[in-house]
């Protein structure tokens, strides 16, 4: 929860969620807005929505006379929800949550402002430098989705995909390397669909190698979550011969068995993703790779999950989120033959536990080595490659730093910070791009 005189922001959801609750933060305090908590909420699953509206409602027990703003995805599926609920004074559509004006007092008859996100063209109006409290910067290049895959609400709650240009967003990250960050994360929906929508259709991997010449002060660039179905030839090239884009990728795969990919409308299937693999480790073998795999989908027999399962191991994955099947309401899946809870927990559970193991690989395989790390804590850094380095020791937030890897420690390294002082990454590509099959 972030704090701007005297508004309180709680963010629930991704990474592009904590970015707009920073823009809904200067936007507050453009409007004078006080004694106010704004809520940006998730609609990824029910869970979400239902912490969300528990939340407000602890809020108004302890905040009796404050404000309370609900916005966000699931403000925008549902705002009907939330204005009936009596602790809510205003409800935000996605599109307005970030507009100038939208906090200042409403009017009697505009307690709920959620206009039809499909209609929303634009993106980035609101482009901002730096995030508070954070020792990296995040970048929002897209937003919405085209997709419709059948488990997924959120296109609902987003929008279409629409992208930002590519000079703003170059000239956002300039002034962000300008203040001293040593690293941004590009971030959005459906990232690797930037350019779609722009004069020419440019690729996300011409938008990195644009931004890596014509900032070429900035140490480190990383990409959000990405869609194996969409990764393009100048992106691998980027891989392969651009040593400050960082080395991690983390995938929306969802499955590993065919038929439930097919039945979750993906565009890919487990050929793809393993091919795809591939062609990254060939031209950047220290690459880590993540990946969100949703356990118990409808119709998920025992054999279709094994699918699943083994494709951790046989993909070479390094860290994975696993989310237990949850039916949105709306959604085609929420129609299918559903699995019972039991099933679902059980199977998410086996996930996390093959999760487990492959992250204590990757983590083994670097003791020994020296990282280069971005200090995000006094006692905590992110290496390239995503890992969390453990170390005590002097340490300055948002610098990178040289740490010796020493052991492992629960889900991270243990390290022990060098003398020396970080040397820039070294590109670990020498053979020929292979475009995924």
């Amino acid at each position: 929860m972030s704090e701007a005189t005297g508004v309180h922001i709680v963010t629930f959801g991704c990474r592009l969620n904590a970015y707009e609750s920073e823009v809904i933060r200067a936007r507050a305090a453009e409007d004078g807005l006080e004694n106010a908590v704004v809520f940006n909420t998730c609609a990824v699953t029910g869970e979400a929505v239902r912490q969300a509206r528990q939340a407000i409602r602890k809020a108004r027990r302890d905040n009796p006379e404050a404000r309370l703003i609900v916005t966000g995805c699931a403000a925008q599926i549902d705002p009907a929800a939330f204005a009936g609920m009596a602790e809510v004074d205003l409800v935000l559509g996605n599109a307005e949550k970030t507009q100038a004006g939208a906090y200042l007092p409403a009017a009697p008859e505009g307690r709920v402002r959620v206009n039809d996100i499909m209609s929303v063209r634009e993106t980035a109006g609101h482009l901002i430098d730096g995030l508070k409290d954070r020792a990296r910067a995040y970048v929002e290049v897209q937003n919405g989705c085209d997709h419709r895959c059948t488990f997924c609400i959120i296109p609902f709650g987003r929008g279409n995909s629409r992208s930002a240009p590519a000079g703003e967003v170059v000239e956002q990250i300039r002034r962000l390397s300008a203040q001293g960050y040593q690293e941004v994360v590009l971030t959005g929906v459906d990232v690797t669909s930037w350019g779609s929508d722009l004069p020419g259709a440019p690729t996300l991997g011409q938008l990195v190698a644009r931004i890596l010449k014509l900032v070429p002060d900035l140490p480190r660039l990383r990409l959000s979550s990405i869609d194996a179905a969409e990764i393009d030839p100048d992106l691998l090239a980027c891989l392969a011969t651009e040593p400050r884009l960082m080395p991690y990728l983390h995938l929306s795969l969802q499955a590993g068995d065919d038929m439930i990919l097919k039945r979750m409308k993906r565009r890919h299937n487990r050929t793809d993703a393993l091919n795809l693999i591939r062609a990254v480790r060939a031209v950047r073998p220290d690459t880590a790779f993540g990946a969100d795999l949703i356990a118990g989908f409808p119709t998920e027999t025992e054999e279709m999950f094994e699918n699943t399962l083994s494709l951790v191991e046989e993909a070479g994955l390094d860290f994975l989120h696993v989310f237990p099947f949850s039916p949105r309401p709306g959604t085609p899946a929420a129609r299918m033959p559903q699995l019972s809870r039991t099933v679902i927990k059980a199977r998410a559970a086996r996930l996390r536990a093959a999760g487990d193991l492959a992250l204590t690989r990757h983590l083994e395989g670097l003791v020994g080595r020296t990282l280069t790390g971005l200090v995000e804590r006094v006692d905590l850094a992110r290496g390239e490659d995503f890992t969390e380095i453990a170390f005590s020791g002097p340490a300055q937030i948002g610098k990178l730093m040289a740490f010796r890897v020493i052991g492992l420690e629960g889900h991270r390294v243990r390290a022990e910070i060098l003398n020396e002082p970080a040397s820039p990454p070294i590109a670990q590509a020498s053979r020929p791009i292979e475009t995924p099959a």
